[in-house]
């Protein structure tokens, strides 16, 4: 089964970065499609979109300078049934994917994902000290439905966050 296709363009704001496709997504090819998954109303209550997409409309986050990667290709039912190895096996294709489009920031979501890139395993929430091919490095909450450890109104705010931190990064341009 194919991952859905990344929604990438060169010098995005924020390129979010799940840790891998489920297979609802995959199926349908469409980034974050999971009934329960919480991500385009996240983005959207954050003030990333001024109003909701639907995943089928996925593409249209580019008009908002924003993006959507995995860091691993393969598709599973939950991120817990992928090994240290595929991280591993990714860590190439994926720096490169970040070094090629050159996005403003990369925004990993969970941090399974950056764990699984860098080995670093005590991390905090939010930006992190340390950046990515000269692109400012997130570790958001997971937006899925299976994180219950943050509400939607906790998911906003980090989310919120990470969108004050855009805006002020303009104010420096």
């Amino acid at each position: 089964m194919a991952r859905p296709p990344d929604i990438i363009a060169r010098h995005l704001d924020v390129l979010f970065c799940g840790i891998n496709p489920g297979m609802g997504s995959a199926a349908a090819g469409h980034n974050f499609v999971g009934r329960s998954n919480r991500f385009w109303k996240i983005v959207h209550l954050a003030g990333f979109t001024p109003s909701q997409i639907l995943p089928q409309e996925d593409h249209l986050l580019l008009d908002y300078g924003c993006g959507v990667t995995s860091v691993v290709d393969r598709p599973t039912a939950g991120a817990a049934e992928l090994s240290r190895v595929e991280f591993q096996d990714a860590a190439q294709a994926f720096n490169e994917k970040i070094a090629r489009y050159a996005p403003r920031i990369v925004a990993f979501l969970g941090k399974a994902g950056y764990v699984g890139m860098t080995g670093q395993r005590d991390i905090g929430w939010g930006k992190q000290p340390v950046g990515l091919h000269g692109a400012d490095v997130w570790v958001l909450p997971n937006p899925s439905g299976r994180n219950r450890a943050f509400s939607l109104d906790r998911l906003v705010e980090a989310y919120r966050s990470l969108h004050l931190a855009r805006h002020a990064l303009d104010q420096k341009s």
